[in-house]
């Protein structure tokens, strides 16, 4: 299923993705339809759970390829009587730890009331692309979020929350590389997959761009060549989901953009985080538009590159949107049913 929004402008890249606003691991095989789950972790285990109320929870997970722990924000399902999946829901370079994130900036909580699903938020990776860096950084330390999401954290998170093995994941902006990625680098073991505002490719100009700019220009990241190594070696290659679009065949796709031209009601006074200023219109149009524009730009690429292979996505253009929560909402909205009928809810 295909989507595409007429009139939209040719991009020029001005800046990069940014929010407006442990142990030896074997990797984990896709345990569906509820099999039992066994951690292959050794040294990550559950240090403690926080209960918010009735229906969120934060989940304290010591992941030991990082050595720290990592709190998971979780939304419980509205009935609980049986197993139920895990959407992972990532937030954008912030990690979380910022205002920038789903539960300050969107109706998260509310719209998954009456669904029956795990959502789980971690809360860390700022700047990370939430990947494993072949080097420590200065500034941001030890990272192996790669290893984390797909190898330590399910098994345990799956065993906390009684869930019955079938997964998820969607993000924004920079994680909307990021989880492409995952899914490209754990094969079937995501139902399906949803990127946001991202940008599908890395080890090409304008993809490296993106990832400098926002790591370094944007986060102050000393190197980010830390990260994958040298921009001209085979790391950006291997984490480049344009190039290795062929290994997210079997996985359910959903990607989203604007076309950078702002809209009604998000870029405008009527935007509720704009009345009460959790966002600036002046931002989500002066930065906004022009990062969504490339985004728009990676999407199309994207897109183009999974229909020459053949394989299927729904690829939401739409008409208008700069880089920012509101959009975001109403792509989380957009999406849900695919995501739904792919975790079987």
């Amino acid at each position: 299923m295909w989507r595409r929004a007429t009139g939209v402008a040719a991009v020029t890249m001005v800046c990069a993705l940014v929010p407006a606003g442990i142990a030896t691991a074997s990797p984990v095989a896709h345990q569906g339809g509820g099999d039992s789950v066994e951690s292959v972790t050794s040294g990550s285990y559950v240090v403690s759970v926080e209960q918010v109320n009735d229906r969120q929870k934060i989940v304290n997970v010591y992941a030991a390829s990082m050595d720290r722990v990592v709190p998971i924000q979780v939304i419980t399902p509205a009935d609980d009587s049986a197993p139920r999946p895990i959407l992972y829901l990532l937030n954008g370079a912030g990690g979380g730890q910022d205002s920038a994130t789903w539960e300050y900036q969107t109706d998260v909580v509310d719209f998954f009331q009456d669904k029956n699903v795990n959502v789980a938020t971690p809360v860390g990776g700022r700047l990370s692309y939430y990947t494993d860096w072949e080097k420590e950084d200065p500034k941001l330390g030890k990272n192996m979020w790669s290893t984390f999401l797909g190898k330590e954290l399910p098994p345990l998170l799956n065993k906390q929350l009684g869930s019955n093995g079938e997964q998820s994941i969607a993000a924004i902006s920079m994680s909307g590389t990021s989880v492409l990625n995952l899914a490209i680098e754990y094969p079937g073991f995501y139902n399906s997959v949803a990127a946001f505002s991202g940008c599908a490719q890395t080890s090409d100009p304008l993809g490296q761009q993106f990832v400098k700019t926002t790591t370094e220009w944007i986060g102050g990241v000393d190197d980010v060549q830390n990260m994958w190594g040298p921009f001209d070696g085979p790391g950006w290659r291997e984490h480049d989901p344009l190039v290795n679009a062929e290994k997210l065949r079997g996985t359910q796709i959903y990607m989203s953009t604007g076309s950078g031209l702002p809209g009604f009601p998000n870029d405008t006074p009527a935007n509720p985080r704009i009345q009460d200023g959790r966002a600036a219109m002046f931002d989500q149009i002066v930065v906004g538009s022009p990062i969504e524009l490339a985004t728009n730009l990676c999407t199309s690429n994207m897109a183009k590159r999974l229909f020459e292979l053949n394989i299927p996505a729904v690829v939401d253009f739409r008409p208008t949107g700069t880089h920012s929560w509101g959009y975001w909402q109403d792509d989380l909205h957009k999406s849900w049913p695919f995501i739904a009928q792919s975790l079987g809810v």
